[in-house]
Formats: C-alpha cells, structure tokens, sequence
C-alpha cells in the first residue's frame, strides 16, 4: 500500500479510498464527531458547536455563526468551508473526499447531498477500491431545495436557487433557477427593483 493515498485523493487523482489505514482512521474521527453531534438535544447549542469546531477546522472561528441541525454527516471534515450565516438543514451529508466550499449566507433544505467522489465505471477497478474526487463549490446566498444532491465537480454561482430534489450535475451560474434531473436553468433571477 502507498504512503501517498491521501496526497493522491488532494490532487484529484485515482486513489486507494478502502484500504488505506490512514484514510480510514481520519473517517472514523470524522464519523465519531458526526455521531456525538447527532446524539445531543438540539439545545445543547454550546456543546454541538464545540464538536464542530473539532469536526470543520476550517469553520471553527465562526462556527457560532453557522447553523447546521442534525442529522449532519460528513467523511473528513477538514475539506469543508461553510461561509457565516449559512444554514444546513436535517439530514445533510457532505462527502468532502475533495474541498465543499460553501459561501456566506446559503440556506441547505433537508435531506441534501454533496458527493465528490467518482468510480471507475470498470467493475473490476471499481471492486479495487479506486476513486477520485472533484470538489463542489457554492457562491454566496445560494438557497437549495429539500432532497437536491450535487455531485462531483459543481459549481453554483451566487444567489443561484435549486429546486427540491434536483440532482445538479453541471455548473449553474449565478442568480439562476434551476431544477430537474438533470438540473437546468429554467430562469434568471431579476432583482425586484427591476421588476
């Protein structure tokens, strides 16, 4: 087994994601965090924003400013940005194999999915354990639906809006409605001053 799994999954290249002792050890501490978040009473404000700040480092100096309600899930944790004023409704998960960026004020509905991870359409790679990952990227005050899943390589540009249970598999651009399976836009977003 390489040493160098975890450099390979940060370059967006085809890595060992089942079998790497390090990967693993690094998705169960992610994991026991998510579990521990999960177990506590929804006014234990204080608590859950303790275990987040272990969970998403890189949110940790805000997290007070970010509201994430469980269930939440995530494989890693250190991959996820979450901009202040943002709001992540029930039962997200995040496979942030690759970066999930998320920007300042965006509304997550219930029940919604961000997957990074890609697998090789030969079965008999894929039953190696390979994968790569692209990462996924929201602007600010991006509002989606309940049941919309992103995967791998997204982009959605600011203010952009996605219907409930869209499943997003090309960039949308900023001030956008899009919805379906597979999304598109299906309108521009005018500000009500140019109504």
């Amino acid at each position: 087994m390489s040493n160098d799994e975890k450099l390979k999954m940060q370059n967006g290249d085809w890595y060992d994601a089942n079998f790497d002792p390090n990967l693993l050890k690094e998705r169960l501490f992610a994991k026991d965090l998510c579990w521990e978040f999960n177990q506590l009473k929804p006014s234990k404000i204080a608590e859950q924003n303790e275990i987040l700040k272990k969970l998403l480092p890189k949110c940790a100096d805000h997290i007070d400013k970010i509201s994430i309600l469980s269930n939440f899930m995530v494989d890693y944790g250190y991959n996820i940005s979450i901009g202040a004023g943002s709001f992540l409704n029930h039962n997200c998960y995040l496979m942030d194999c690759a970066p999930i960026t998320f920007g300042n004020d965006c509304y997550i509905g219930p029940d919604c999915g961000f997957y990074t991870a890609i697998h090789p359409l030969d079965s008999e790679r894929r039953l190696q354990g390979l994968e790569k990952c692209l990462p996924i990227k929201l602007g600010n005050a991006v509002w989606l639906g309940g049941g919309v899943k992103i995967l791998p390589g997204v982009t959605i540009g600011d203010r952009a809006v996605i219907g409930a249970g869209s499943i997003v598999t090309k960039d949308i651009p900023a001030d956008s409605v899009a919805a379906g399976n597979p999304a598109r836009v299906i309108r521009k977003i005018l500000s009500e001053a140019m109504i």
